[in-house]
């Protein structure tokens, strides 16, 4: 016989309803706090990557320094639209009888770039131009004013900008990919001191491991890491692009094997590393430091050993990436394995460097030339 459900007198039930009474300041459901907002405010800052944050702040520091300049007044906003397409006209060439112009006075021009807020005279380019109307309306969104940036007539100029510059072959500008054959030019150029073997083990643990981005290098952990038979490492992503909630997940598992382990190996014993970051500062007097890398020291190491190796000085951190991508190309990898690898979730990104790197190597393009030896054997 089945025991009967011990019902919850209707009173009790009512009671567990009611609010608790304690001796504390209410709140209006209606709307958050101070203290709740700087707390959220906080927790979305602490999220987002490092480089996220630095690069939303340099392109808020731009609009605020342009609009300065331009109007004689301290930006607030809501921004009405005309300063939106003021600002798109100012940063984008057109063409005209004289050649390529864009809008921003000379004088004005100047003083942004002697104030470091512009790396140099000109118009920018399209992707930046791009890139500070979404930090833009990013900055309105969150703020929760009337966004400027998807007016009609701000969508429409920006979207025959694009067109424009389209038609006249203006490609955006891309990193080179550091695909194998510089890539061990690069490493050639790492000795055995302390600062050679970490920039070897560095390059090495970013390419082979997937590419991994410069946040992830910088942020990497020895906690994190694994030994496994033969040497080998494992990794595992604890912070990524893709995993921004420090979920467990097999996918996040990256394996640092052969060449790239022996370096790894390497410098975890001349740096005595047993905890905390992977990658660490040298200081001055050649000692290691105990903070780790920024992701923009990652960046200046690649540079840099980039220009001692003399392969050019359009490489950056991202070449790790986009080089292993379009080595696995060149190397008629699986796509599938590859994107296993990097964590990229989409082909729409990967394949345009997987693409060309196949390219490279692609019978498809070489049909003349086979078909050319075929006539000669004949």
């Amino acid at each position: 016989m089945k025991k009967a459900v011990e019902k919850v007198p209707r009173s009790k039930a009512s009671e567990a309803l009611m609010p608790l009474k304690v001796d504390h300041a209410l709140l209006d459901p209606g709307q958050l706090s101070g203290m709740a907002e700087e707390a959220a405010h906080d927790l979305m800052a602490e999220g987002e990557s490092g480089n996220t944050r630095l690069a939303y702040r340099a392109a808020m520091r731009y609009w605020a320094a342009w609009f300065g300049a331009r109007y004689g007044r301290q930006m607030v906003l809501p921004v009405p639209v005309p300063v939106v397409v003021q600002f798109i006209v100012d940063h984008a060439e057109r063409s005209t009888k004289a050649g390529l112009e864009h809008q921003l006075p000379p004088a004005i021009d100047e003083a942004l770039v002697d104030a470091g807020f512009k790396g140099k005279l000109g118009a920018p380019a399209l992707n930046t131009l791009v890139h500070r109307i979404s930090v833009l309306s990013m900055a309105h969104h969150l703020a929760k004013q009337p966004n400027p940036c998807v007016d009609a007539a701000v969508k429409a100029l920006l979207s025959k900008t694009k067109k424009a510059y389209a038609k006249r072959n203006a490609l955006p500008h891309k990193q080179r990919a550091l695909t194998k054959e510089p890539l061990e030019a690069v490493l050639e150029t790492c000795d055995d001191s302390l600062k050679g073997k970490r920039d070897r083990a560095l390059l090495l643990f970013a390419w082979a491991s997937g590419g991994r981005r410069r946040s992830e290098v910088s942020e990497a952990v020895y906690e994190n890491l694994r030994r496994v038979d033969g040497g080998d490492f494992l990794y595992t992503l604890a912070n990524s692009k893709t995993n921004h909630s420090g979920k467990l997940r097999p996918e996040d598992v990256k394996p640092v094997v052969g060449s790239a382990a022996e370096a790894l190996e390497g410098w975890l014993k001349a740096s005595g590393i047993t905890a905390g970051p992977l990658f660490r500062r040298i200081l001055k007097n050649g000692k290691l430091g105990t903070d780790g890398l920024s992701g923009t020291a990652v960046r200046d190491i690649v540079k840099a050993r980039c220009a001692l190796a003399g392969v050019g000085d359009d490489f950056s951190a991202h070449s790790l990436r986009s080089g292993f991508v379009t080595e696995a190309g060149r190397q008629n990898m699986p796509l599938q394995e590859t994107m296993a690898m990097t964590g990229h979730r989409s082909t729409d990104t990967v394949a345009g460097y997987f693409r060309a790197g196949a390219a490279q190597v692609s019978a498809v393009a070489r049909m003349m030339d086979s078909m050319a030896g075929k006539s000669e054997e004949g």
